[in-house]
């Protein structure tokens, strides 16, 4: 191995998925010297493939790749389809929320990975991030207490060392350097394993819901089937702890016997053949993936995305906290360099809602997961507390869209981004109200966070604006500016 160079800059982002990305991007944006270092090759295989909105409007705009992403011929997803419980009819719930506030931003992605991730590290590339792919960080350097920079192994195997302000690990679940902030923690409740794979020609759901993921239930655990292509489907099993041995030996046998054992997948590939080559010709296994770190940050270094923390996949969540984590480490950065907000301030935002975003949706799967043992949903009956005269399905709807009231001046854009935030928390405080109740589904003021924080995201995509805000999440914290780039204090907004 030949000894090869020395350089500075001002931040280093380890790995090139969309959690290393969007941070790179959002401060080079702000005139930072941006280091990019990706271990493997671009394009590359990688799971996670069903979007959020948030992620699609909100991070996309930010970044400038909305019109690549819809150039791109991705699967529009307009929501999902779950067979989840006694019921053995499935239900969908749609991003739109009400007929109302239907509009350009009410859907999100299925996407292939390798296209998806390939678009936002070429759009990093142009907007000044120094991208380099194939390139291994070996090593996390400290000024005392303090991270320093990074050493690294190129393609050739040259070795090279950065001084850098900042280090940000965006390496994901097999992070080898997250072990300098903290340790992994690994969940006790979501100790599932997921073996999956690739089919072509699998079964659709009728429109307007074909791109929609059909999330189906089982004795032991639940399968994911997403349309990536009109012909291509990605197909997982989550398998409980329990079960764990119904997919030891032959995986393809493993996978047939859990398909064998869900009527519903089993129907809709009835007539689909698996893929066994190329990128998706392998069948893949991944266990113990939930898990959180006990620090996210140190002083000169920061982990977003997986490197931090994963939940679970059944809400699709893992691209949102990857790509969100990155846009309030991108503020923090950019606030810390431009010296208006000191480090422990800014990164302790920054870790405070993280931590917030990973708590919210934990604990809503946690009572989630409760679903397959409840025949009813205690979540319709927004009707009979709101005293809604339409149907329970359009009360539930105009609840959460904020128009519950039929006040038509609710529909201007300002009412609108307010009143998608006011109706969540009427709905969470309803269903708080029916936690009670046996057999509910849903409770907590876990459901009021979940509600109104996913409704603040949709409605700053709905209006287009980048989530200023008035008031800290946090007694003692911070906002972010009106262009969404940095911490402000209050008393500055």
């Amino acid at each position: 191995m030949n000894s090869s160079s020395h350089q500075e800059t001002d931040i280093v982002v380890i790995g090139g998925g969309p959690g290393g990305s969007t941070v790179a991007t959002l401060t080079a944006k702000f005139g930072h010297r941006v280091l990019l270092l990706e271990r493997e090759e671009f394009p590359r295989y990688q799971i996670g493939e069903s979007l959020l909105p948030s992620t699609v409007h909100g991070i996309g705009r930010l970044l400038g790749i909305s019109d690549r992403l819809r150039a791109a011929g991705f699967t529009r997803k307009n929501g999902g389809t779950f067979r989840w419980g006694s019921n053995p009819e499935p239900w969908t719930f749609s991003f739109a929320i009400s007929p109302r506030f239907a509009g350009p931003n009410s859907f999100a992605y299925q996407v292939e990975r390798m296209k998806f991730d390939q678009i936002l590290l070429d759009n990093a590339r142009e907007c000044g991030v120094d991208v380099r792919e194939k390139c291994t960080v070996v090593d996390v350097l400290h000024d005392g207490e303090r991270v320093s920079g990074v050493s690294y192994v190129d393609g050739e195997g040259r070795k090279h060392t950065v001084d850098a302000g900042f280090v940000v690990d965006a390496s994901g679940n097999k992070t080898r350097t997250s072990k300098h902030v903290g340790e992994r923690r690994y969940s006790e409740f979501f100790r599932n394993l997921a073996l999956f794979g690739y089919f072509e020609g699998g079964r659709r759901l009728p429109p307007p819901n074909s791109g929609n993921i059909l999330s189906a239930a089982f004795d032991d655990g639940w399968f994911w089937y997403i349309p990536l292509t009109e012909t291509l489907t990605s197909v997982g099993a989550v398998v409980q702890r329990g079960a764990h041995e119904k997919v030891q030996g032959d995986p393809e046998q493993a996978l047939r016997n859990l398909i064998d054992a869900c009527p519903l997948i089993k129907d809709y590939l009835k007539d689909a053949t698996r893929v066994t080559d190329g990128p998706y010709g392998e069948l893949r296994v991944r266990k113990d993936y939930s898990y959180c770190n006990t620090e996210f940050w140190k002083p000169g270094m920061v982990l977003i995305g997986d490197a931090a923390c994963f939940v679970d996949p059944v809400f699709s969540s893992g691209v949102h906290l990857a790509t969100y984590s990155a846009l309030l480490a991108a503020r923090s950065l950019n606030s810390v360099k431009a010296g208006t907000v000191g480090e422990a301030e800014a990164m302790g935002e920054f870790e405070r809602r993280y931590r917030r975003e990973y708590g919210v949706f934990y604990e809503f799967l946690v009572s989630f997961y409760g679903m397959h043992v409840d025949e009813h949903s205690y979540f319709w009956k927004a009707k009979d507390i709101t005293e809604h005269p339409l149907s329970e399905f359009e009360a539930f709807v105009e609840l959460v869209g904020g128009a519950a009231s039929g006040e038509s001046q609710l529909l201007s854009p300002e009412a609108t981004a307010e009143n998608l935030v006011g109706g969540s928390r009427s709905l969470a405080t309803a269903a708080g109200r029916l936690w009670e109740e046996p057999g509910a589904l849903h409770g907590t003021a876990v459901v009021a966070n979940a509600m109104t924080e996913s409704a603040r995201l949709q409605a700053a995509a709905l209006l287009g604006v980048d989530g200023a805000e008035s008031v800290p999440l946090f007694a003692d914290g911070l906002i972010a500016s009106a262009d969404g780039t940095q911490w402000i204090r209050p008393d500055e907004y």
